[in-house]
């Protein structure tokens, strides 16, 4: 078939309701392969695909991080997590990026400090494969199960940085995600519980264990989640402080380990 025109794929998102349809339509053709593979992108996208998985990968903290359809889409707010943990790393040997999806945060985190020992864990099978390639070349490891229990043991009192990307939407927020998210990204990364913070207080409590003297646990929330967020790092024996970005609207809670 011939190539697609910018403009024809210009309307067809547009129509389909895409807010950025120029800045859309400039990805999809400059990733497509072909005018076939275009035409299948523009498709996908129309019928409400995220753009992320339509194209393959997500632009996240200056890296291009693979993403496949069914693994969560890393959020830009999500940049600033990172940019916490860095600020905070002083020399960090061992990282660790629970709660993974695609693996953006720990492949920027290695990215960032210069190559550290990266480990990477999650639940979702789907997850695990995608990160597995995302932190190929930074030599990382990824591990599949239910949080601290897929880690290997021997990283116990060992970890630097603990990154926790924890899902915190509360339950009955789900479903007033947006479609995108709502069904599209598998529901074990949106749902965080009653209140959104029952992974959040599963991770605090465990987490000095694993943590080396003077290691960071970061995690993100909600604004009004974060107070709660901060008690419950206390109660874990963290030193525990929040920052904030007005301009990503991102909140992060971390805690230093004594």
């Amino acid at each position: 078939m011939p190539p697609l025109s910018a403009d024809s794929v210009v309307s067809a998102l547009r129509s389909a309701g895409c807010v950025f349809a120029e800045d859309e339509a400039e990805l999809i053709l400059s990733t497509a392969r072909t005018p076939d593979e275009a035409a299948a992108m523009v498709d996908r996208r129309v019928a409400g695909l995220p753009l992320e998985h339509v194209l393959g990968w997500a632009e996240f903290h200056g890296l291009r991080v693979s993403v496949e359809p069914g693994v969560f889409v890393p959020r830009r707010r999500t940049e600033f997590l990172v940019d916490q943990a860095v600020a905070l790393a002083r020399g960090a040997s061992v990282v660790v990026d629970l709660c993974c999806g695609s693996g953006a945060v720990g492949a920027a985190l290695a990215a960032s400090l210069g190559g550290p020992q990266l480990h990477a864990a999650d639940i979702d099978p789907a997850a695990v494969r995608c990160a597995r390639r995302n932190v190929a070349p930074f030599a990382g490891h990824v591990h599949e199960g239910d949080l601290f229990a897929a880690l290997p043991d021997m990283l116990r009192g060992r970890v630097d940085i603990l990154a926790a990307n924890v899902p915190y939407v509360p339950t009955q927020e789900v479903g007033l995600l947006p479609a995108e998210a709502r069904d599209h990204e598998p529901l074990v990364a949106l749902d965080g519980g009653a209140d959104g913070l029952d992974l959040v207080r599963r991770v605090a409590a465990e987490a000095p264990r694993w943590l080396a003297p003077g290691g960071c646990l970061l995690v993100e929330t909600s604004e009004h989640q974060a107070p709660l967020a901060v008690e419950a790092f206390a109660r874990s024996g963290l030193i525990a402080r929040l920052a904030v970005s007005d301009e990503r609207n991102a909140h992060v809670v971390t805690g230093v380990r004594p």
